[in-house]
C-alpha cells in the first residue's frame, strides 16, 4: 500500500462542514475552513483538492434521542461520501469516539481538550495557542470553530496511514466502498 501524500479531512454539520487538507508526513495543514455543504461538495466534485484520501467524521448513535440536524448531517455524509467515491478517492468513516481516543486517550474529551492536545503536539510553548500572528503566523494560524476537529481527524489519518496507532481503530478492514 502506498502511503498517500495528502488527506482530506471532513467534519460535517447540517448546514456548513469544516475540512482541512493535511500532508501526511509532516501533519502540516495545507487547507482549511468552514464552509456551506453545497460549496463543499463542489469543490469536491471540481477536484479543487488535491488529496489521495478522504476521511470523514461519522454520526454515532448513544441510544439518546436526537434532532433533525442530525439527521441532515447524515444526508451530508452521504453526499460527501458518494462524490469521493465517485472520483475514485479511498474513502473512510471515522467516529467521533476515535478522534477523541487518539489525541486524548479519554472518551469524555470535548472539542477544547482536543484542541489544546493538538496545540501541545504542534505548537508546544508557542504564544496564542499557535496560531501566532499576521506578521508571523504559527502552525494554526487561521483556524477557528470546527476546522481543530477536521484537523484532529485529519492527523488521526497521518498517524494510522503513518504506523502510528496511538490507539486502535475499529476500520481494520477494508471499506466496502
Amino acid at each position: 500500500m502506498v502511503v498517500p501524500f495528502r488527506v482530506l479531512a471532513i467534519d460535517p454539520g447540517n448546514t456548513q462542514s469544516a475540512f482541512a487538507v493535511v500532508d501526511t508526513h509532516t501533519r502540516r495543514p495545507i487547507a482549511f475552513s468552514k464552509t456551506m455543504n453545497e460549496a463543499l461538495l463542489e469543490a469536491i466534485q471540481n477536484g479543487d483538492f488535491n488529496y489521495d484520501a478522504v476521511y470523514i467524521e461519522m454520526v454515532a448513535s448513544y441510544g439518546m434521542p436526537v434532532g433533525a440536524e442530525v439527521f441532515d448531517t447524515c444526508v451530508w455524509i452521504g453526499r460527501y461520501l458518494q462524490t469521493a467515491i465517485d472520483q475514485g478517492s479511498d474513502v473512510h468513516l471515522v467516529p467521533r469516539l476515535q478522534v477523541k481516543l487518539h489525541h486524548c486517550h479519554d472518551s469524555k474529551a470535548k472539542d477544547a481538550n482536543i484542541s489544546r492536545a493538538l496545540v501541545d503536539r504542534f505548537a508546544y510553548g508557542q504564544p496564542n495557542h499557535g496560531k501566532g500572528t499576521k506578521a508571523a503566523p504559527g502552525w494554526f494560524y487561521g483556524f477557528a470553530a470546527d476546522v481543530w476537529q477536521a484537523y484532529a481527524l485529519a492527523v488521526l489519518a497521518a498517524d494510522r496511514l503513518a504506523g502510528n496507532l496511538l490507539t486502535p481503530h475499529l476500520d481494520d478492514a477494508p471499506a466496502p466502498y
